[in-house]
């Protein structure tokens, strides 16, 4: 098996209103939808929204309720100003401010928003990973 993720699913309960954050609020543009999916061209990688019960029946279970779960979707910018910039902007688009922007124990800037139902996102700047002009993110070799 080659190491690389695919595809990210978030399972939400609207998928219109999510994709309008992503849309409208973030300026993204969908790649394509398949009932009640909605998919994102993400450089490499491809982020779907996924109507909670259709998702559901698909899997044959009942999902938790809960969109925290431990898991968190990231957007890297490539400065600390992209990050204020977006921070700002995924907050006007309807996204709740969980943490402000601020530098971390780690080297980088980092902050938190829940997008519209529910699901953390984390937009952050990591000095010390490249994007290269496609948006691909790539961690330095050891």
């Amino acid at each position: 098996m080659e190491q690389r993720i695919s595809l990210v699913t978030l399972a939400v309960e609207d998928v219109d209103t999510v994709a309008r954050f992503f849309e409208d609020g973030l300026g993204w543009t969908r790649s394509g939808r398949e009932g009640d999916i909605a998919f994102y061209q993400t450089g490499g990688s491809i982020l779907a929204l996924y109507g909670r019960k259709s998702l559901e029946e698909e899997i044959g279970r009942a999902l938790p309720a809960d969109t925290l779960g431990g898991i968190t979707i990231a957007w890297n910018g490539r400065s600390e100003a992209e990050v204020d910039k977006v921070f700002q902007q995924a907050v006007d688009a309807g996204a709740e401010p969980v943490k402000h922007p601020v530098k971390v124990f780690w080297g980088g800037y980092s902050s938190y928003v829940a997008i519209p139902g529910g699901h953390l996102m984390e937009i952050a700047y990591n000095p010390f990973w490249s994007i290269d002009p496609h948006g691909n993110i790539a961690i330095p070799a050891n």
